[in-house]
């Protein structure tokens, strides 16, 4: 008889919490209160973006996804791989949440493939092809705190700016075969809002039904749909449940938030 799947806690976050060292400092104090396996995946657009404009680089975006040149890739690089990462590890060993820093490069964790658009050439970026879910499974049985960044590599020594909430999708989906996989996607906001400037207008469940009429109606802003698409797409792949919302909802259970569902 199968034994049962430990639990593993994904837990994604970016946005204002990054920015907001109060906030991210209390995100990691939730964080590091969460019993049993768990993964931090951490963007940083917005530190990326000051540091690229200081020096001259002018960000461009399509879809809510970054356009990654060569320049951008080393600003990427420095600010999500090194300055955000190290940071928030140091700030999860004070909480004593024994915790390493990782790119996808580090251990072949994650291998991704440039991506190929037939229209737009989106430059450095990546698109997860591989989870190295054996290494993954040792890391978190040996008490390690998995801290992903947003930077995967090719395996021929290339960098890419990769998606962080794809990356938290999956290595959520990679997970599941061995762990029962629980997806947060922590943000300033309450949850999925019908309008943004309402903190309570959260949509506590969408269903893929909903998600379509939502779109059709243009009722989620468009940074909000490459996020939800990754949700439907892990839960159809293996993910046990997916919430999105403030990290409040961590510690509180009756914190307002969206949770998905097919």
């Amino acid at each position: 008889m199968e034994k049962n799947k430990q639990s593993l806690s994904i837990i994604k976050i970016g946005g204002n919490i990054i920015d907001n060292p109060t906030e991210l400092a209390h995100f990691l104090a939730d964080f590091s209160k969460i019993e049993g396996n768990k993964i931090l995946v951490h963007g940083g657009g917005k530190s990326a973006t000051k540091m690229a404009q200081s020096i001259g680089l002018v960000p461009q975006m399509i879809d809510g996804r970054r356009i990654t040149d060569k320049p951008m890739l080393d600003v990427v690089v420095m600010i999500y791989a090194g300055e955000i990462n190290k940071n928030i590890v140091a700030q999860l060993q004070a909480n004593n949440t024994n915790a390493m820093g990782f790119s996808g490069a580090d251990g072949n964790l994650i291998q991704s493939t440039k991506r190929n658009h037939p229209t737009i050439d989106y430059g450095f970026v990546g698109d997860v092809q591989k989870v190295n879910t054996p290494l993954l499974q040792t890391l978190i049985n040996s008490g390690i705190v998995p801290v992903f960044c947003a930077i995967t590599h090719n395996k021929n020594g290339q960098l890419l700016n990769t998606n962080a909430d794809t990356i938290a999708s999956e290595l959520a989906i990679a997970a599941s075969e061995v762990f029962e996989v629980t997806l947060n996607y922590c943000f300033e906001k309450s949850g999925v809002l019908t309008d943004v400037e309402d903190e309570n207008s959260v949509i506590e469940q969408i269903n893929s039904a909903l998600y379509a009429q939502l779109k059709e109606e243009g009722a989620i802003h468009s940074g909000m749909i490459p996020k939800l698409d990754n949700c439907f797409n892990s839960l159809s792949k293996g993910v046990q449940k997916i919430k999105i919302g403030h990290h409040r909802m961590l510690q509180n259970k009756a914190a307002l938030h969206t949770t998905i569902t097919l």
